[in-house]
């Protein structure tokens, strides 16, 4: 009986080491399937991201190249407007041909104006506001049905967010004296002085904050949530209409491209029917200098009081690529500065 005993627990320990074995080994498999996974997911990760280098590399030429063409305008029927539709890019790496595997490499993108929006950062100068400019702003969101007090509170963010610049000092001193004495070798003498320093700088005409650091700017139109009135259904609704450009220079709108709404906030008195009817013929004629623009019939009678142009210097590009299981999309800024084909990257953000 004893040694029956024993047997059935020499079998399930056996058993159980069995068990044991299996479990660990099956772990060390699994660990192992997961670390490859990982190493291919770093690896589609970084194809991706040549593929898009590749893609903007590509975006720059034809902005340079569109910039020789036309160097004076911009328009919304240039080569650089045409979307990129969902494209498959056969033999990408030699390994699909020499080992059969198919990554499914596909690549879209499209380009827009920039300055077919208003630029934020217009809005205030060395932490002044901008009164025209705010006035446009404010012209844009009652256009597109909201308060337009909030532009105020926008003016006031991106003033106070400006560096503050260095103040300049000025001194001005007056002194005078006066000393008289007797042959006798005996003299007296009396002496008065006064001194008068002032110093100033810029003034700053917009709300200060309470704190002592500084806020921080614009850089996204999400941003727009730290301004009070603003909610995610207004930000959706402005998200196509004004930008922020990384300068801190004046940029003007481009009435080429822009839309009627800001077209009739550019334009003080001028409808959005008649802002709609100029949008609908600039696609047959578009400005080709600033006489064109100033010469249509709805702009009788209107003059601009913000700065505008009929080209543009800054550009955002959208693109998606999909490799195998790996998906990347990004928006990148370009910028074309002056009438020189020089396009660069300034910044890329990733979804």
């Amino acid at each position: 009986m004893k040694l029956k005993r024993q047997q059935g627990v020499a079998v399930i320990t056996a058993l159980l080491l069995t068990t044991l074995a299996v479990t660990i080994v099956t772990s060390l498999f699994w660990l192992q399937q997961v670390q490859v996974r990982s190493m291919e997911n770093q690896r589609l990760q970084l194809q991706t991201r040549w593929i898009l280098r590749g893609a903007l590399d590509l975006s720059r030429l034809i902005l340079n190249q569109d910039v020789m063409d036309s160097p004076n305008f911009t328009q919304l029927n240039g080569v650089w407007a045409t979307p990129l539709e969902e494209t498959r890019l056969d033999d990408y790496v030699e390994r699909e041909r020499l080992q059969g595997e198919s990554f499914n490499a596909t690549l879209s993108g499209r380009m827009t104006d920039a300055q077919s929006r208003y630029n934020l950062g217009n809005l205030a100068s060395n932490r002044q506001i901008n009164t025209a400019q705010l006035e446009m702003f404010q012209r844009l969101l009652e256009n597109l049905r909201l308060d337009t007090a909030m532009a105020r509170g926008v003016a006031d963010l991106v003033a106070n967010a400006q560096p503050v610049a260095p103040p300049s000092a000025t001194g001005a001193g007056t002194g005078t004296g006066t000393a008289t004495g007797t042959g006798t070798g005996t003299g007296t003498g009396t002496g008065t002085g006064t001194g008068i320093g002032t110093s100033s700088g810029p003034q700053q005409p917009a709300a200060q904050s309470s704190g002592s650091a500084q806020p921080i700017g614009l850089v996204r139109v999400e941003d727009l949530l730290a301004v009070s009135g603003f909610a995610p259904p207004a930000i959706e609704l402005l998200r196509d209409y004004v930008i922020i450009l990384p300068t801190d220079k004046v940029t003007p709108l481009n009435v080429n491209t822009a839309p009627a709404e800001l077209l009739s906030a550019l334009v003080p008195g001028l409808s959005l029917s008649d802002a709609a009817a100029m949008v609908s013929a600039r696609k047959t004629a578009y400005y080709r200098d600033k006489s064109g623009f100033t010469s249509v019939p709805q702009m009788a009678n209107h003059s601009v009081k913000v700065d505008w142009d009929v080209r543009s210097d800054y550009f955002l590009a959208y693109s998606r690529v999909r490799l195998d299981r790996a998906s990347l999309e990004t928006q990148s800024m370009l910028v074309r500065p002056g009438r020189l084909p020089a396009t660069t990257v300034a910044w890329i953000r990733e979804y």
